[in-house]
């Protein structure tokens, strides 16, 4: 039996604006204003969507209450970094809720200690991180690249996110390899592809890419690169060469 009515929409279905993906409204912090289906830049956008303008924003810092046991774990490290004689405010630039998940913005220069306190602190006890991702905004000046780690606590049964971001011009992240071991090959993925030189890490070399490879293919500024191919008499450019919609 169908859940679809006559005219075609689901009556079980929530339709509101607010219960749709991605929608922040004007809130968040605007980073880029993008034109077209896919932003291109260098010529008409045959997509057919020319005329649409959508703002990409970044999720604001949330206000208290954040809600369930996130009140609780953003008032235990705040605790435990006062106990160390360490502002909370110098170190978590911004915590953030957003699709109900937390995440800690650190400033970088205070990234080992945050999270040594977050593994050791009986009240928190994040004992695992798996993984570093890379991720590139060119638009956002002075924090164009940013790192993020997803760190879980198995006795609480938690998950939250640390980011922390550094400018293009200054790629430099302290290394977590003597908090989480495990992220020594995420370190090196992450370098690899987005050029983040992450201080301390023990063997930070390229894990993917030739060791000689000029660039970070992940990064958004990256050429597409490639071959121009021939297809029945007809030359078609390699991607680089091609019309841009990135």
């Amino acid at each position: 039996m169908s859940d679809v009515s006559d005219n075609g929409v689901n009556p079980e279905k929530d339709l509101s604006a607010s219960n749709l993906p991605g929608q922040r409204g004007q809130g968040g912090e605007e980073i880029r204003v993008q034109r077209g289906m896919f932003g291109a830049n260098n010529g008409g956008d045959t997509s057919g969507y020319g005329g649409l303008v959508r703002s990409v924003r970044l999720p604001g810092p949330a206000s208290r209450p954040y809600g369930g046991w996130f009140d609780e774990v953003a008032d235990e490290l705040e605790g435990a970094l006062e106990e160390q004689g360490l502002l909370p405010g110098n170190a978590i630039e911004k915590t953030v809720v957003d699709r109900d998940e937390l995440t800690f913005h650190i400033e970088r220069e205070h990234l080992v200690r945050v999270a040594r306190t977050l593994r050791d602190d009986p009240a928190l006890r994040f004992e695992l991180c798996t993984g570093v991702s890379g991720v590139h905004y060119p638009n956002d000046k002075g924090r164009e690249l940013h790192a993020v780690y997803h760190l879980r606590s198995i006795t609480h049964n938690r998950v939250i996110r640390l980011e922390v971001s550094c400018p293009d011009s200054d790629p430099h992240i302290p290394s977590l390899f003597s908090v989480y071991p495990t992220n020594d090959w995420h370190e090196r993925e992450t370098y690899d592809f987005f050029g983040i030189v992450f201080d301390g890490h023990p063997a930070l070399t390229r894990i993917m890419m030739p060791d000689d490879w000029q660039g970070f293919p992940q990064r958004k500024d990256y050429p597409l690169g490639g071959i121009p191919v021939e297809y029945k008499g007809a030359q078609i450019p390699a991607p680089d060469q091609r019309r841009s919609y990135s």
